[in-house]
């Protein structure tokens, strides 16, 4: 039960979302400056898009309003003004903030226009169908923000927006698969809703894989800053040729604006790295931009991880079973429609800069340096047990 409970809790922080080391280099958050001077270069040939998220103050929300107010567009947001963004919190004076609740008070987006919608928030199906229906009349694009879980489960080897995805629960599934499934679904049927209210040649439906960068709002990233910031001895999870998959929240979110200027519209990955990519690779390749010297131990036993409880360390995901393509999602759609990347130090260091940053609570730090349950805390133990098996 314990092995259950540790992967539920992963899936679950994952759909939802869906100590003072070494910074490494640079300037305190450079996604700061990064937007500053974006301003400096707005697009004075295109068309200023009037933007409306759906949402907009958790993790990808504050980072496509940097970019969005960057270009000259201006933005607007619908939550229930409980969530306090953790980035870029000053452009949020510039923007007009909409009051309500998408279980039942859409008031304040009645008899409203704007060129684009947004929908980060679409966690029900219910919830994308009634905000796409009210707003079909004034609003010229949906674009709504999926995620590469309507593909499981991953079983194909090369999964590409043209692999048909599930839109009812099979039956006789245990309650991890549950749990995986029921979020793939309700996305699924999301996209659906958006399209059938605005038509595909109004819709955009991005499917991101995991998102890395400032502001998470989860602990599933940063292990790999903290720790390589530290340097020592290193547990890699999964065998030489295990692929990994991520991308970072600013493209994304610099995409969906991009997309929106452009009207291109369709359904798209947003995956990352570029080309092909090991987990091996992966930590080598970050592990370059930092001086703490690093050692890795390369645990490639899959029935020993499970031993262990570690089915993941994002962006590897064990890709066994119902998880065997989830790092195997075409990108080549979507780089044509104009998805680009940032150089993965990048992500790293400005990712470790907001850790170290006041804009991340000390309590938070605090219950994840001490979580007896994450690999920080075990990583010594595990590599001991991998040395000393027979």
């Amino acid at each position: 039960m314990k092995t259950k409970n540790t992967r539920r809790s992963f899936i679950k922080k994952s759909a939802l979302a869906s100590i003072a080391i070494p910074i490494l280099g640079g300037n305190l958050l450079n996604c700061k400056s990064e937007a500053k001077t974006a301003l400096n270069n707005t697009n004075d040939n295109s068309k200023k898009l009037n933007i409306l998220i759906l949402g907009g103050t958790s993790y990808l929300g504050p980072h496509q309003i940097a970019y969005a107010l960057s270009r000259g567009h201006s933005v607007s947001t619908f939550t229930r003004g409980k969530t306090k963004p953790r980035v870029h919190e000053e452009l949020f004076d510039k923007v007009e903030q909409l009051i309500g609740d998408r279980e039942d008070n859409l008031k304040a987006l009645e008899n409203r226009k704007w060129d684009v919608v947004i929908d980060n928030s679409g966690r029900k199906v219910e919830w994308t169908k009634a905000t796409a229906e009210l707003l079909k009349e004034n609003v010229g694009m949906y674009m709504y923000t999926s995620s590469t879980g309507v593909y499981y489960p991953y079983l194909s080897g090369s999964i590409s927006t043209e692999i048909e995805v599930a839109l009812t629960m099979p039956e006789g599934l245990n309650e991890d698969e549950k749990y995986e499934m029921e979020y793939g679904v309700m996305k699924a049927n999301s996209e659906l809703a958006a399209i059938n209210a605005f038509g595909k040649e109004r819709t955009v439906v991005i499917r991101p894989t995991y998102m890395l960068g400032p502001a998470d709002r989860t602990d599933r990233f940063i292990h790999w800053p903290v720790r390589l910031a530290k340097g020592g001895e290193h547990l890699i999870p999964g065998k030489a040729k295990d692929l990994v998959q991520y991308i970072d929240v600013r493209d994304v979110a610099k995409w969906f604006i991009k997309l929106a200027e452009n009207k291109q519209y369709g359904t798209y990955n947003g995956v990352g790295p570029k080309n092909k990519q090991t987990m091996q690779e992966f930590i080598k390749a970050a592990s370059q931009h930092f001086d703490a010297k690093s050692s890795f131990v390369m645990v490639d036993d899959y029935d020993f991880l499970k031993a262990n409880d570690i089915y993941y360390s994002i962006p590897w995901v064990m890709p066994d079973k119902d998880h065997f393509g989830s790092a195997k999602i075409s990108n080549r759609k979507s780089i044509e429609a104009g998805l680009t990347y940032r150089p993965l130090e990048d992500t790293f260091k400005d990712t470790l800069d907001w850790w170290n940053s006041d804009k991340v609570d000390s309590e938070r730090k605090a219950n994840f340096n001490t979580n007896l349950e994450a690999m920080l805390k075990k990583e010594k133990e595990i590599i001991s047990k991998w040395k000393a098996r027979d």
